[in-house]
């Protein structure tokens, strides 16, 4: 079985927790299901969020979901002027038994336009 990384991405429309926290487990249980990957086959998650993003931790929403005994990490995007605001990456590592290639990333209200040639 390979390790994998897969990638996704929202976009907010506000730093508000509830919107985080709604928007981050929408990412999540989309890369989940667009993987068909349960619990067991995740290795760890890492969150990074846009700086104009504080009012919750996305790991959060991720444990919400049950996925409280997955590693999960979570860290300030690069600030780069003129870059996509308050967006919510992740990056999950999972056992797939999958080609790299047929690894399904998922980018989602907004965030389409950060990688549209991984977006699902």
């Amino acid at each position: 079985m390979a390790v994998r990384a897969i990638r996704g991405a929202t976009q907010l429309e506000v730093d508000e927790r509830e919107h985080l926290l709604e928007r981050t487990r929408e990412l999540v249980t989309q890369v989940l299901e667009a993987n068909r990957l349960d619990r067991d086959a995740l290795i760890s998650i890492i969150f990074t969020l846009t700086a104009d993003l504080r009012s919750e931790f996305p790991a959060l929403a991720a444990r919400e979901l049950g996925l409280g005994d997955v590693p999960l990490l979570c860290t300030v995007e690069v600030d780069v002027p003129g870059a996509l605001p308050r967006v919510v990456r992740l990056m999950a590592h999972a056992e797939l038994d999958v080609p790299r290639s047929q690894v399904q990333h998922v980018y989602l209200r907004g965030a389409e336009v950060l990688r549209r040639d991984l977006a699902q």
